[in-house]
């Protein structure tokens, strides 16, 4: 991040929460218009690179989450939707045709997932995960996952 002698942006990234920030794409964005904002505002300044302030979970070993571990969770994340009947939920429940949810609902849900178990799916990948049992799969095939 870049930084000033004065901060100029009206915005300090330090105090935005790690947990709203979900997509790298979306950092990086966020990171940009910072950088961008702070380099116009105070064009004559020298600046100095410091590191990010974002904050990232990290852990010692593989958690070697069961499959039915993941299931409960993801089923746990689904159920916490306020469009989705939580009787509907079944594993080969499909997110738009069963549960009812559009393609931007379906979207918020994979990034749900992704930030229960702290990991960050492709979006090309993500794109590919239509059913609750993809998303266990996924999951469980993700040594990434905790």
């Amino acid at each position: 991040m870049l930084a000033s002698a004065e901060s100029t942006f009206p915005v300090d990234l330090a105090i935005i929460p790690p947990s709203t920030i979900m997509s790298t794409a979306l950092r990086r964005s966020v990171f940009n218009i910072a950088r961008t904002a702070r380099v116009v505002a105070a064009p004559n300044r020298t600046t100095t690179l410091v590191r990010s302030a974002f904050v990232y979970k990290s852990y010692s070993a593989a958690a070697g989450l069961s499959r039915e571990d993941v299931q409960t969770r993801v089923l746990d994340v689904l159920k916490s939707f306020e469009k989705v009947d939580p009787s509907k939920i079944t594993t080969a429940a499909k997110f738009t045709d069963d549960l009812g949810l559009d393609s931007l609902d379906a979207v918020e849900a994979v990034m749900a997932i992704e930030e229960e178990f702290s990991i960050e799916i492709p979006d090309a990948e993500a794109d590919e995960i239509t059913t609750v049992q993809q998303a266990i799969d996924y999951i469980v095939n993700t040594p990434e996952a905790h």
